[in-house]
């Protein structure tokens, strides 16, 4: 049967969108490449990995090839193949033997064989120079036409406020893979993400927001094959637009894009908010010797960034061979047209960007007001919405810590490290402490942000988990199979005297204290928490501080749980219901030292253990003092017959990271306030953190233990 009589005969299309467009009778095709000198669709049966039906696009308009096909409808699978010189010394490296994922492709079937006939060029040369001419049509994934608008049914976005948010970094996969209480098909899928036990866990610790990891389609690398590993991060990006199929339960890729979205209704209707870990910097073809699977072939020279004098060779900011080039027009379109359509048509609520640093490297260097955030920054949609920067990648002057635009937000590796510091080294440095306490205005109040702008962590993904940080001095990645050369040397961990599990009960008790510690100063900080996932429960990867192949029970949250993860379950519930219930400990300014309103006491004092307020001396003193801060301003109660009344409120935090016990005078709040008197409300030496609710005069003097957070609220009592 002649093709045409089931598709009907092409017509030249539109070149805009780029993509495949359904319109209910057909598809529009349309790729972007500058260099190329033909492209030839390619539409594929769902039982054949060889052409079904092929069509030349010969209409070019502005780059953009295009072309109608009637009788194309959803679920069609496709690919490109694109003609032009192959001549890698001037960057240019078509090769019309292969086909090629479509960049914009909206869903994806099938998965990548590492075949040699994906590479580019002729493996058996060692070199590039040599076009390889096998097809590999049989070992690529093919895209998949999608279709039109989706009903969201009144799908309302939660919009926390960013000083409300309390963010959970969660990997698609892990956090259900292992939960006994989700039924078994639905494991590790968005499915189980959406289930209602994971969504009541979420409600119940109180987080606001998860974060993500790489949910774009992405591979598995050939080393990692060869290991029978896998990249389970998903930092490897093959597309864009597509949501990674194995999260998904459905093999139809139309019911994987489904899936994902019901995941996203699913928290929206619980409150809480979806960011994407999103990876622009790089894609999954590597260096001038990796795989063609879709940007290098369609369009080498526009889409990464080349070295000047030897095109051949491919600037690699990112540490994993080539670099998107931000530069280019066409690659800021692409990254804004993703962007939009995560926002618009999948409903998702933010985005952190991977090494977001290259995504403002143009001449190369980093700027604040490059094309792309200057796109980000107009765009209607775009700036509404949650951006985090993850602010270094490894090109010259990569560590951009507080150098972002004023809509951004960033991961503040300063606080993760003076905060380990404290409490796993022994820093006696208050004064640093004190600035990631207080929001990091040391960093970011230049930039005309306010304390929204430090996302506040100690533990993410990308090394130990905090368990592992209190029992592990050396990293153990043997699993990883790179002979435990990987991963992080600087850990600031410490092991308590054991290496890896204890059974002494004094080892133990300081390793969890210590992590009540680290939780309780996260969600006591100003700016914005982030939470690992499990965490809150004691997860453990053995020591692996680098997980990113381990798909399996090393990295997945065990959910058999003990004692003593669920008393840290517990308390880290009760310190975010605390944070929540505290303005003082989510402003939105930073802190000036002096009163918000007359007649009240300064927003934060910090203070002697004598109750005093610290001099320029006791801040340069290498003395084992706490840190104390008073907290103090205004508060609006819940309105009642007489309408709205504005109260005082202060909080009293210590943070005794010292071995030893320490006295300490509960502060006279200078009689004008009214306060009489202290009442514990949090103290980490208990293993819920619920203290004895007694009253405590101020002036009095207090034994606190060692290795202690305690906060007290202030009260009129007697």
């Amino acid at each position: 049967m002649d093709r045409r009589e089931v598709y009907g005969s092409p017509r030249p299309g539109r070149p805009a969108p780029l993509g495949a467009t359904w319109d209910g009778e057909g598809t529009n095709f349309a790729i972007y490449s500058h260099d190329a000198k033909a492209v030839t669709l390619c539409i594929f049966t769902a039982s054949t990995d060889k052409p079904d039906y092929t069509v030349a696009l010969e209409e070019r308009n502005h780059d953009v090839w295009h072309v109608y096909v009637p009788g194309v409808h959803p679920g069609t699978r496709y690919g490109y193949r694109v003609d032009g010189n192959y001549d890698p010394t001037h960057g240019l490296r078509f090769n019309p033997a292969k086909l090629l994922l479509d960049p914009y492709a909206r869903a994806i079937d099938g998965a990548i064989t590492w075949d040699p006939a994906v590479s580019g060029y002729n493996l058996s040369k060692k070199e590039d120079f040599t076009a390889d001419d096998r097809a590999n049509d049989k070992f690529v994934p093919k895209g998949v036409v999608t279709g039109g608008v989706v009903d969201w049914q009144a799908d309302r976005r939660p919009n926390t406020p960013w000083p409300e948010t309390v963010i959970y970094e969660v990997h698609p996969k892990g956090f259900s893979a292992a939960n006994p209480s989700i039924p078994e098909a639905l494991r590790g899928t968005w499915l189980g993400l959406a289930h209602h036990t994971s969504i009541d866990y979420l409600l119940d610790l109180g987080v606001t927001a998860i974060e993500l990891l790489p949910v774009h389609a992405f591979v598995d690398d050939a080393f990692l094959h060869e290991q029978q590993l896998s990249n389970y991060w998903g930092y490897s990006t093959l597309n864009f637009f597509t949501p990674e199929p194995r999260y998904a339960q459905s093999q139809d890729p139309l019911g994987q894009i489904g899936e994902f979205r019901h995941m996203v209704k699913s928290m929206h209707e619980a409150g809480i908010e979806v960011i994407l870990d999103v990876v622009f910097n790089h894609t999954c073809e590597g260096n001038h010797l990796g795989p063609m699977l879709s940007l290098k072939g369609v369009d080498n020279r526009t889409y990464y960034r080349l070295e000047d004098r030897k095109p051949r060779f491919y600037t690699d900011f990112t540490g994993t061979g080539n670099t998107l080039d931000f530069s280019n027009p066409q690659v800021i379109k692409m990254v804004l047209d993703s962007l939009r359509y995560w926002v618009e048509e999948m409903r998702v609520d933010g985005f952190r960007f991977d090494l977001a640093v290259t995504l403002g490297r143009e001449h190369p260097e980093f700027l604040p007001g490059s094309g792309f955030f200057d796109a980000i920054h107009q765009d209607p949609l775009l700036s509404g919405v949650k951006l985090i920067a993850e602010p270094w990648d490894i090109g010259p002057d990569g560590f951009q810590v507080g150098g972002f635009p004023t809509l951004w937000s960033e991961w503040n590796d300063s606080y993760r490290d003076d905060i380990r510091g404290w409490w796993l080294q022994g820093n006696r440095d208050r004064g640093q402490l004190a600035n990631r306490i207080a929001g990091s205005s040391d960093i970011y109040e230049a930039s005309g942000r306010g304390p929204r702008a430090s996302v506040n962590f100690v533990v993410a993904h990308d090394g130990y988990t905090l368990r592992d940080l209190v029992s592990y001095q050396d990293k153990h990645n043997e699993d990883n199979g790179e002979n435990n050369q990987d991963g992080h040397d600087h850990n600031q961990s410490t092991n308590f005297g054991v290496e890896g599990p204890s059974d002494n009960p004094v080892i133990q008790d300081l390793r969890s204290r210590t992590q009540r510690n680290m939780i309780a100063t996260l969600l006591l900080s100003q700016g914005v928490p982030m939470l690992a996932h499990g965490d809150e429960i004691n997860r453990t990867q053995s020591g692996n501080n680098n997980a990113y192949a381990q798909d399996n029970e090393i990295s997945w949250i065990d959910w058999q749980l003990d004692q003593d993860d669920t008393d840290l379950l517990a308390f880290t519930r009760n310190v975010v219901a605390l944070r929540k219930e505290e303005p003082l400990l989510r402003r939105r300014r930073y802190f000036r030292g002096r009163p918000d309103t007359p007649n009240t006491l300064k927003d934060v004092a910090w203070l002697r253990p004598d109750g005093d307020e610290m001099t320029h001396d006791d801040w340069t003193a290498d003395v084992a003092d706490p840190l104390i801060l008073r907290l103090s301003g205004t508060a609006i109660d819940e309105a009642d017959e007489l309408g709205e009344r504005i109260r005082t409120s202060s909080l009293l935090v210590i943070l005794h990271s010292w071995e030893e016990d320490i006295s300490v005078v509960l502060p006279d709040p200078n009689g004008d306030s009214g306060q009489k008197a202290w009442t514990p409300i949090l103290s980490t030496d208990r293993p819920t953190g619920i203290p004895d609710e007694i009253s405590i005069p101020a002036g009095s003097k207090l034994s606190i233990p060692a290795r202690t957070v305690l906060v007290f609220r202030g009260s009129n009592d007697a």
